[in-house]
């Protein structure tokens, strides 16, 4: 190699020094450089020992710069680099660095593995490293070294090692790392690295169809691409372009920082009376206007000039009063010009349908407009378009108008169209997603959009179409770890939307109201007998049933451990092994809550569990005889031995942990300081909701200093604690509105959208989720001198999620700014792309489904066994179904396999069938499902969760009906009544 090569490896090196300091692995590398001096290699290894590799390797490159080195000594280093693993490096030191766009890419990678280190770490080390090692990520050496830091230091300590080394892969190997965690079964770090909701999923009563409980898809965004990466989360260039004072304004952009938060305008509504009173006969009503700010102004402005927006303002900053007035003004402009107007106001949470119509909608409009709302919680009797045709305004759910809308397509009388309305409203419209209500309605306004382009060029009249208007103030960056990805993220919504622009501004100091940050950090316990007693439980369930967990107790990656457990047991047949499997989450989940709420809650839990299975070994009289097996005995008997020991701890303060500690602190604190305190604590389960509420309510401290606590949670019934009625919950936020109430502890349910009374503390209490909800959990407050905290034990992971969520929302807002600014062309291109997307992916669906339907199959394919004693309970044969939802089985046969118990859930009327008790298996008790009373006829109704199917040779686990691909005959009722006539009028004949 000439010397003008070596002066340009030399220049290459230097100029690439920052990057290559970084990802170089010295120790092994040093082994194959015989070009340097021992004694300079013993040097450099000596710095990486001292101040470790990156230092080490910046002084291994000003050894190779400075001094001279034998002929040759470039291609030495290459192939140094090669064998030691440094791929990433040899690109640089060719001068063959990665695309600009993939290098940033590749550091939001590495920059996001930093921040999510504390959880990483807790991984399943060795399974990690070896599919690591096979998908070329580790060399061998790598893995000797990962398994020998595991085996003498510990996981935690191999898990650093991995992933120091692991970053400094050539660019595509983050996909790869998300491929091996999944295949080792942590779904839940991968979930979090994509930036998707972890926690527990809560709905406020959406309905469904006719049924008021419905099952709800966690899936937020189906079509969430793969992760790539960019906007250098490792460089500064994010940083340097932030303004730091404000999270999420962009220096680039003044008029964009969605996330200080903004009281209401004057003349609230709720500040000047209860607007859930009916005021038809204040003389006042008529006279009341709307007068919108100027940055209010600005962004309704488009709409007024009758473009499809979406207005982005922060939670608090007024957005449905700048809906009503734009509904108020289109409506004013249809009627000055002849023509008809109506307006559908659209929101996705029952208690928001009143909410809208108390507060803003009615209130404004209904003196000069009939407003009417309509909820699965309505008591109207007259029909959804009955009230579409006769009322101006219209607030509704979306589902609601979804369901019409579907009718249309059947010809049902009961149908409505589109084209009957002027202007669609969309609250909260970053749920225009995939699998959402919101994004089925507009999939049939863009299909009408293109159909009349066509119809334009045909010289035809186009099908009228509503002007939109999104309302949001946290669109997301939708599990995004690039900008460019962000940016795409917001154009999808946009186009969604069908939106002209997306409108935000800059909030001023007169208006805006940031919420004073911290964290909160809980030291870890030092001693924990309480769950070292549930831990000892656990093993002695492990050495019962032979079973080696491959993580530890009170985790998430244990809860998926033990769920698999269960499932793949139940379709072995292995009773043994599945029934520990079902304790062994209980324990686990006991664990967990002993981290977050009291002991005695978690003991509580523990004992309602084995109380609750212990009467399902009970039958009703003249019923026989349960069977109780072996293993059930010995798990019954082994938490009774050990009930007294847990009770004693329990009740020793000094074990609780420190999480409760700190958020005692920062309550009293809170509370004592301020005149008028008023605060929400977010939460991540209900449980945990109504023992935080209990502990509070219990603890003579917090009284001292006038604190009153109430909970509210969701409808959905997906949770071992009982749902909220829409009316309890619309009860519990007119307390807290009236001030009876001035502490709400709460599920995730309440951080979006309902109107919540001012706050001036807002806690997230170990809970961290994506960015969209830590943004509706800040803007709750809205007040005057609003504090936002988030408790978090140290080493929980929880605060590095939240340093994640904080970078997202720099990223959106910038992601915002970039997309206001794009040229006309190329972002109405942009949307129509993803337009026609839309339309053809919602085409193959539909086909897909059609074909699904026509393949399936007969109900004799199949046959039901209880899940746990494995007892034949039916074949698919004997299966009817109800309003296409509920599976029943008449046949006398079935009849004398199970039992039937008192249900102890509130018996709730729902339209033409009531559920009146719980049927189980007559064997071992196990819940098989409800005897619902449909017309009159007792149906059995099967869940399908609670039986193992056996699908031609295999055996399967479901749980939902949804997932077999057989078609059941609808139940005949005029059959069934006929059978039930017939009996009764034999029996009348022996009475005679």
């Amino acid at each position: 190699m000439s010397i003008d090569q070596d002066a340009e490896t030399r220049h290459i090196l230097d100029c690439f020094r920052d990057r290559l300091k970084r990802i170089i692995q010295v120790e092994p590398l040093l082994d194959q450089l015989h070009f340097l001096g021992q004694d300079r290699r013993d040097k450099i290894r000596a710095k990486s020992r001292a101040d470790g590799d990156i230092s080490a390797a910046a002084l291994l490159i000003d050894d190779i710069i400075q001094t001279q080195h034998d002929k040759g000594w470039p291609r030495e280093l290459i192939t140094a680099l090669e064998t030691a693993g440094c791929t990433h490096a040899v690109n640089y030191v060719l001068n063959s660095p990665p695309d600009p766009t993939e290098e940033a890419e590749n550091d939001s990678c590495v920059r996001l593995i930093d921040l999510m280190h504390l959880t990483l770490v807790n991984m399943k080390t060795a399974d990690v490293c070896a599919h690591c090692c096979s998908l070329e990520l580790l060399t061998r050496e790598d893995q000797e070294n990962i398994m020998k830091a595991t085996e003498n230091l510990g996981n935690i300590n191999g898990a650093r090692v991995l992933l120091k080394r692991l970053v400094k892969n050539e660019v595509g190997w983050f996909s790869k790392f998300l491929q091996a965690l999944e295949e080792t079964e942590h779904h839940e770090l991968v979930r979090e690295l994509r930036g998707e909701p972890c926690h527990e999923d809560e709905s406020m009563s959406v309905e469904t169809h006719q049924i008021r409980t419905v099952e709800t898809d966690p899936v937020m965004n189906g079509s969430m691409p793969v992760l790539s990466a960019n906007s250098s989360l490792v460089s500064e260039d994010l940083d340097s372009s932030v303004d730091s004072s404000v999270l999420g304004a962009s220096a680039e952009n003044e008029d964009v920082d969605m996330y200080k938060g903004q009281e209401e305008e004057e003349g609230d509504p709720t500040e000047e009376g209860d607007p859930t009173e009916e005021d038809d006969d204040d003389p006042s009503a008529s006279k009341r206007t709307i007068e919108l700010r100027d940055y209010q102004m600005e962004v309704a402005r488009p709409a007024l000039e009758e473009n499809n927006i979406i207005i982005c303002l922060p939670t608090g900053s007024g957005k449905t009063r700048v809906a009503v007035y734009i509904t108020k003004e289109h409506l004013e402009r249809k009627k000055q010009m002849g023509q008809p107007g109506k307006v559908v106001v659209l929101v996705n949470q029952v208690p928001l349908v009143e909410q809208h119509y108390k507060a803003e909608f009615g209130w404004f409009l209904k003196h000069q407009y009939s407003v009417e709302r309509v909820s699965g919680a309505s008591q109207l009797k007259i029909s959804f378009p009955q009230i579409i045709a006769e009322n101006d305004i219209i607030i509704c759910t979306a589902q609601i108008l979804e369901n019409s809308l579907a009718k249309a397509k059947n010809s049902d009388e009961d149908r409505i169209k589109l084209s009957q309305f002027t202007l669609m409203v969309i609250d909260e419209c970053h749920h225009t997603k995939k699998g959402n209500a919101y994004n089925h309605i507009m999939i049939r306004y863009l299909k009408q959009k293109h159909k009349n382009q066509l119809l334009k060029k045909q010289d035809k009249s186009p099908v009228a179409i509503p002007q939109i208007l999104g309302l949001t103030a946290s669109p997301g960056v939708g599990g995004a770890m690039s900008q460019m990805m962000a940016e795409q993220h917001i154009l999808k919504i946009c186009a969604n939307l069908d939106a002209y622009t997306i409108k935000t501004k800059t909030l001023g100091e007169e208006e805006a109201k940031t919420p004073f940050k911290r964290i909160a950090r809980a030291e870890g316990r030092k001693k924990d007998p309480f769950g070292d007693v549930i831990k000892k439980i656990m093993d002695e369930i492990h050495t019962h049933a032979d079973l080696l967990p491959t993580c530890e107790p009170g985790t998430q990656n244990y809860e998926q451990w033990a769920v698999q457990k269960e499932q793949n047991a139940a379709k072995e047949e292995n009773q043994k092994v599945r029934v520990c499997a079902e304790h062994l989450r209980h324990y686990n989940e006991a664990l967990h809550q002993s981290n977050t709420i009291r002991m005695s809650d978690a003991f509580r839990f523990l004992n309602k569990y084995h109380n609750e299975e212990l009467k399902t070994k009970s039958s009703p009289d003249e019923e026989g005889t349960v069977t109780i097996t072996d293993t059930e005995r010995f798990l019954f008997t082994l938490f009774k031995d050990k009930k007294a020991k847990l009770e004693e701890l329990m009740g020793k303060p000094e074990y609780e942990n420190n999480n409760l500690a700190q958020l005692k602190t920062i309550i009293l604190k809170e509370f004592s300081t301020r005149a008028v305190a008023r605060g929400i604590i977010f939460t991540r389960t209900r449980l945990s909701a109504l023992a935080l509420c209990q502990w509070i309510q219990e603890n003579p401290k917090f009284d001292e200093v006038r604190v009153s606590a109430s909970y509210l949670i969701g409808g959905g019934d997906q949770s071992v604690v009982k749902p909220m009625t829409a009316a309890e919950q619309k009860d519990v936020l007119q307390r807290f509105r009236k001030g009876e109430i001035n502490l709400l502890i709460a599920t995730t349910v309440a951080e979006e959208g309902l109107d919540i009374a001012e706050c001036n503390v807002v806690i997230r209490y170990c809970l961290v989720t994506n960015e969209v909800a830590m943004i509706q959990a800040r803007g709750r407050g809205r007040a005057e001198d609003s504090s936002y905290t988030l408790v978090a034990e140290a080493g929980s992971g929880v605060a590095e999620r939240e340093s994640v969520n904080e970078y997202r929302e720099k990223m959106m807002s910038k992601a915002i700014a970039k997309v206001c600014k794009m040229n006309r062309a190329d972002y109405e291109k942009k949307i129509r792309e993803f337009q026609i997307q839309a339309i053809i992916e919602e085409k193959v669906k539909i086909k897909k489904q059609q074909q699904k339907g026509l393949m399936k199959e007969s109900p004799s394919k199949i046959s039901l066994s209880c899940r746990q004693c494995s007892v034949f309970v039916c074949s698919g044969e004997h299966l009817e179904i109800i309003e296409n939802m509920h599976h029943v089985n008449v046949n006398e046969q079935f009849s004398k396999l199970f039992i039937v118990r008192e249900n102890t859930s509130l018996q709730e009327r729902l339209l033409d069938y009531e559920t009146n008790g719980v049927i189980a298996c007559k064997n071992c008790g196990q819940q098989w499902g409800s005897m619902m009373l449909y017309k009159s006829i007792e149906c059995p109704c099967l869940h399908i969760k609670n039986f193992v199917v056996t699908y031609g040779s295999k055996k399967k686990t479901f749980s939902k009906w949804s997932e077999l691909p057989i078609r059941f005959p609808a139940f005949d009722y005029t059959q069934h009544a006929d059978l039930l006539v017939e009996d009764s009028d034999e029996e009348d004949m022996d009475v005679d």
